[in-house]
């Protein structure tokens, strides 16, 4: 089968090594439409893919279709494949009758995924049309499992709430830890050693998690014993008003994301 990649940029690229990892697809049926030249020889010299700077030339004859560009390059794209061909897209805001309109295809699965997918440790939350039929969905599934995890959803307004939390959630993450570094810092410890201990914390605290099978909270009690150190720094989190100040951030998103998709 062969297999279109419409931008070569971060996931582009994250996809597209993941999927021959895994065997998804073969280097053979990939061809990928990268409007930068550099970038085309680098993705041909490290995967063996084809190249081309037009998507209509990779689209071409394509079974399967990945649209990979940023949400304002999204009008910019041009082509078309074969009626019977899946077109996946993460495209930030994108809907599935937008997409439709303006490759006159009908079918399409919407993904949002996310920045961790680079270390094959990433969140896909995805749905597809009705016209999706259930080889390519095993497909999608398969493409997507290669990345991290996948979620498929039936409602497609809750990819939204999903980008809000899922797309836009590592950023969240992110400054957390850059918080926890420099507070580190702050009471002696070097970068160096802050960093250890955080990175290795945050990604224990997940794992263990997902293992356990307990909630949030009751991992929480757990750690916090009365009159200890964790309640004494929770209590300053608390004063602080991170809870509600990060409900009130993912609130927030979620209202952005609604926006973008109504100007996509």
């Amino acid at each position: 089968m062969k297999v279109a990649i419409i931008g070569g940029g971060v996931m582009g690229e994250a996809i597209l090594a993941a999927a021959l990892d895994r065997g998804v697809f073969d280097a053979k049926d990939v061809t990928v439409s990268e409007i930068i030249e550099n970038r085309r020889n680098q993705l041909h010299s490290v995967y063996g893919v084809s190249v081309s700077a037009a998507a209509g030339e990779a689209m071409a004859g394509a079974g399967l279709t990945l649209l990979c560009v940023k949400p304002q390059e999204f009008h910019s794209v041009h082509g078309a494949m074969p009626a019977d061909s899946l077109l996946l897209s993460i495209i930030t805001g994108a809907r599935i009758a937008t997409i439709a309109s303006e490759f006159k295809h009908d079918r399409i699965i919407r993904v949002v995924p996310n920045t961790p997918s680079t270390a094959k440790a990433g969140m896909s939350v995805w749905t597809a049309s009705p016209s999706v039929n259930q080889t390519q969905r095993d497909l999608a599934q398969a493409l997507l499992a290669s990345i991290g995890r996948e979620l498929y959803i039936d409602d497609e307004k809750k990819l939204d709430m999903v980008t809000a939390v899922g797309g836009s959630g590592p950023a969240y993450v992110f400054l957390f830890i850059e918080a926890m570094i420099d507070g580190a810092v702050s009471i002696g410890l070097s970068r160096a050693q802050a960093e250890e201990i955080v990175l290795q914390t945050v990604y224990g605290s997940a794992v263990y998690a997902r293992e356990s099978g307990r909630s949030a909270a009751d991992l929480r009690a757990m750690v916090t014993s009365p009159a200890g150190t964790t309640a004494a720094g929770l209590l300053e989190l608390e004063r602080g008003g991170v809870r509600a100040a990060i409900i009130e951030c993912i609130q927030a998103a979620h209202e952005r994301a609604v926006e973008l998709g109504g100007l996509a």
